[in-house]
This record gives C-alpha cells, structure tokens and sequence, in this order.
C-alpha cells in the first residue's frame, strides 16, 4: 500500500499561484509514476501533470507553460506549481502515484483538494 498525503490548494484571484504538495510513504518504489488529476463539476477528470521515474514529465495542453511539476526523491515528494491561474483550472485535483505490482500497475489516490480561481 502506498498513503498520499496532498497539501496546498484553496482560493486564488485569476492569474495569481498556487503550489500544491504530494508525498507518498509506504510501499513505495524506485520505478513509478507521480502527479496530478483533477476533476471539476460535470466534466471527467483529466491528467494535469505527472512525473515518472525516469524523469519523465508530461503536461495537460492547456496547463503547459503555467504549471510546473517536481519532485524530490530523496521525500518522495511531488509539488505541482501553478501560475497564471484561471477560472477554468477551478476544480478538486487529485494527487496519484502508480507502481508496478507484480504484473500489473496499481494507482494510489489521495483525498483530494480544492482549487478555486475567480475571475
């Protein structure tokens, strides 16, 4: 098992930051993958960013060039830095961190936190 505990989020005027933390304890491993959904009312939830292992990093088109993603390994710790927010970034943004298990790959999920741009 592998425990997420996320921090950051909450209210920002549009075009202000927010950074948002993730850290996973547990059974972790040294091949994974780290980052951010979110979801926001009526629509699915999407891929913001993640991290993998090798370094790897991938973005959701409209967040490329505000948000950044980072980790440090050493805490298993991922921070997802937001800039120039905007209204349609409001939504509950799930940390995950995936791993192999034996043969197949399991996501762990954290509670979920709230960000919420206004205009």
């Amino acid at each position: 098992q592998v425990q997420l505990v996320e921090s950051g989020g909450g209210l920002v005027q549009a075009g202000g930051s927010l950074r948002l933390s993730c850290a996973a304890s547990g059974s972790t491993s040294s091949i994974y993958a780290m980052g951010w959904y979110r979801q926001a009312p009526g629509h699915e939830r999407e891929l913001v960013a993640s991290i993998a292992s090798s370094g790897y990093a991938n973005y959701l088109d409209s967040v490329k060039g505000r948000f950044t993603i980072s980790e440090d390994n050493a805490k298993n710790r991922v921070t997802l830095q937001m800039q120039s927010l905007k209204p349609e970034d409001t939504a509950v943004y799930y940390c995950f961190y995936g791993k192999p298990t034996g043969p197949r790959w399991t996501d762990y999920w954290g509670q979920g936190t709230q960000v919420t741009v206004s205009s």
